[in-house]
């Protein structure tokens, strides 16, 4: 099981390199995506199912639909007909969509058990979580969401006086 930790936490390293490297926003976003996949899946194996649930539920998702819409609200970049024409070439999507084909097996060898092989879920409630985060770590919850909002206005007005000067 080794061998899978090690194939998770590359694809999670190759995303991270690759969403460092893009120009294009949106392919830095579809990386992304691909980076939290694959830190699903360590997490599976280590035994936190309900944080690798939870990882995909809200950054997998809400959070990655939020940056989404921050980089449709500015609307850098080219004009749309000619965006949409580069998005839909096979090479711009045929990496992101390889790695996470990769995550996505390695999710569910870890997720179905197999005759004589023990699972890798481990029960963690809803409760031990919310004791967890609401508990001892509030104030970094609390944190983070004030540095996803500072991060958010900040994208806004950036994107906003780019605007304006062109």
């Amino acid at each position: 099981m080794h061998a899978l930790a090690l194939l998770a936490a590359s694809v999670s390293i190759i995303g991270a390199i690759m969403v460092i490297t893009r120009k294009v926003a949106v392919h830095a976003v579809l990386y992304l995506v691909v980076t939290l996949l694959g830190l699903t899946v360590l997490l599976v194996m280590l035994g936190a199912s309900l944080a690798a649930m939870l990882e995909i539920i809200i950054y997998a998702g809400a959070i990655m639909v939020l940056f989404v819409f921050v980089i449709m609200m500015l609307n850098l970049g080219q004009p749309d007909s000619q965006r949409e024409k580069e998005w839909l070439r096979p090479h711009i999507w045929l990496a992101p969509g390889i790695l996470a084909t990769i995550v996505c097996s390695e999710l569910l060898y870890c997720i179905i058990p197999f005759p004589g092989s023990t699972p890798y879920l481990v029960l963690i409630t809803a409760h031990d979580v919310g004791l967890s985060l609401f508990g001892r770590y509030v104030l970094m919850v609390e944190l983070a969401s004030f540095l996803l909002l500072a991060g958010l206005i900040t994208a806004f007005h950036i994107g906003r006086n780019r605007v304006e000067d062109r």
